[in-house]
């Protein structure tokens, strides 16, 4: 077990072993990745997971362990795109990060073919990721729907229902991270008692308060400062307090040092931890897309899936051809609802919108047969009165994807208390007079519908599954 790093220590020893020639490399290195949307979860879920997997073993008695060597964190998305995420940056500064510290897809080599994979914030891999890679994945910590990829024997396998997966993170690691801490303690106690400097400690406590905020903030962003009862679970209240205990001994010992200022915005910020301040702060950021193109906006937090045809073969390998006929789903979610998309990104006009989904549908068509079928928009936003507020956005592409929106709202339209959003205001559907139904052009070739949700409980965690189920039948593979 090396000795413990600052995160930035952490994250330059992995860039070095990653660069390093392959003589030199200690043995084949371990990847740990979130999923393609790169949200706040996900990328802050992947570092943590491999700092703790590589400073320190599981405790004994557990079943499996990938832990004890060096593992790689990856943030799943271009370094171009790391700029569309401010929340994270302002996250990664709090640990003394910066984004140029982080890895990206960017630094994936190419002879990374028989390296392994741990999967966090979701439990099947896909994209090109999955092209290349999903052969070599090992395991995963998620807490979606088990798509039933990661084999029930693999060396970690963690699915379990909560708010936040960074949350399950630290149910995965705590035994670890309070094993090290009592060490810690030893450590300064032993210094106390011979007069030996204790920086070393003190350090460790800083690097502890650090790593606590990384934690704290998806879960407070995906659970709503623990105030969203449908999100919020027993393993998301104890990954809170336990990570608020780690900052608190640290303020504790050191009320005074400079690194321990406030999470108010400007030279008004009280000194030490906040938290509803600091979920305000992180919060603004995640929400602020004002300078944001409408491409950026659909682009910032996405996710899409592929389902082959009845008539199609599927498969995980990297040499495989693709399948002739594939659907696909993309969705993205908005942190503004869309009022102020249609009068602040498509200056009031619903065809300005149509045209960027179809456009942005375009964009990410597939190869050899692949395409978007619908595109989706799952806005989530406050309301004037301040109450919390969901709405869903369908734009399908071909007759395939108009015949899954409609089984998709006739099936599911009840439970997500489903509503016309502004009288039908971005409704349209494609005449019958056998026209494609995928232009964007004129209202009479689009196929668009957008709802206010009362279910708000209902996030793209369950939505996506049924759009995909939708989507399946279509296709022929359910039935």
């Amino acid at each position: 077990m090396p000795p413990r790093a600052s995160l930035k220590t952490f994250l330059a020893t992995a860039r070095a072993a990653l660069t390093a020639p392959a003589s030199k490399r200690a043995a084949p290195l371990t990847f740990v990745v979130g999923n393609e949307s790169a949200d706040l979860d996900s990328l802050c879920s992947a570092l943590l997971l491999a700092y703790f997997h590589t400073y320190a073993p599981p405790p004994s008695g557990k079943k499996h362990s990938v832990a004890g060597t060096l593992h790689i964190p990856i943030c799943n998305l271009s370094r171009a795109d790391l700029a569309l995420r401010p929340e994270f940056a302002a996250v990664l500064r709090d640990a003394e990060v910066h984004g140029d510290d982080v890895l990206t897809l960017e630094d994936v080599p190419e002879e990374a073919t028989d390296w392994d994979w741990l999967l966090v914030d979701h439990n099947a891999m896909t994209g090109d990721l999955g092209k290349r890679f999903a052969a070599r994945v090992v395991g995963c910590v998620d807490h979606h729907a088990d798509e039933h990829v990661v084999p029930a024997d693999a060396k970690l396998r963690v699915i379990e229902p909560c708010g936040s997966c960074a949350s399950l993170v630290l149910e995965h690691c705590g035994e670890v991270w309070a094993a090290l801490r009592a060490e810690n303690n030893s450590s300064a106690a032993e210094a106390e008692i011979d007069g030996t400097d204790a920086s070393a400690s003190v350090s460790v406590r800083k690097i502890d308060a650090q790593l606590s905020r990384l934690a704290l903030a998806p879960i407070l962003i995906d659970t709503t400062n623990l105030r969203d009862s449908a999100k919020t679970t027993p393993r998301d209240t104890a990954a809170v307090a336990f990570a608020e205990a780690q900052i608190s001994a640290y303020e504790q010992h050191h009320p005074n040092d400079d690194d321990n200022d406030g999470d108010g915005e400007g030279e008004g910020g009280e000194k030490g931890y906040d938290r509803d301040a600091f979920f305000a702060r992180i919060a603004a950021l995640k929400e602020d897309i004002s300078e944001m193109s409408l491409r950026d906006v659909l682009r910032k937090d996405y996710k899409e899936w592929w389902i082959p045809s009845s008539s199609s073969t599927s498969t995980s390998s990297s040499t495989s051809s693709p399948s002739p006929i594939n659907l696909g789903l993309g969705t993205s979610s908005v942190p503004q609802g869309f009022e102020y998309l249609l009068q602040n990104k498509a200056d009031g006009d619903r065809k300005v919108l149509w045209n960027a989904l179809e456009n942005w549908g375009k964009e990410k068509d597939g190869e050899e047969g692949k395409r978007l079928d619908l595109v989706v928009l799952l806005t989530t936003f406050h309301d004037a009165q301040g109450r919390f507020s969901r709405e869903l956005l369908v734009y399908a592409r071909g007759d395939q994807g108009v015949r899954a929106a409609e089984l998709f709202e006739e099936r599911c339209g009840e439970e997500l208390g489903l509503g016309r959003w502004d009288e039908g205001a971005l409704d349209s559907s494609p005449s019958k007079d056998g026209s494609d139904r995928s232009g964007g052009g004129s209202d009479n070739d689009v196929w668009c519908r957008c709802w206010t949700q009362r279910a708000v409980q209902h996030s793209r965690k369950q939505i996506a599954p049924m759009l995909r189920d939708a989507l399946a039948e279509v296709a022929g593979r359910r039935g």
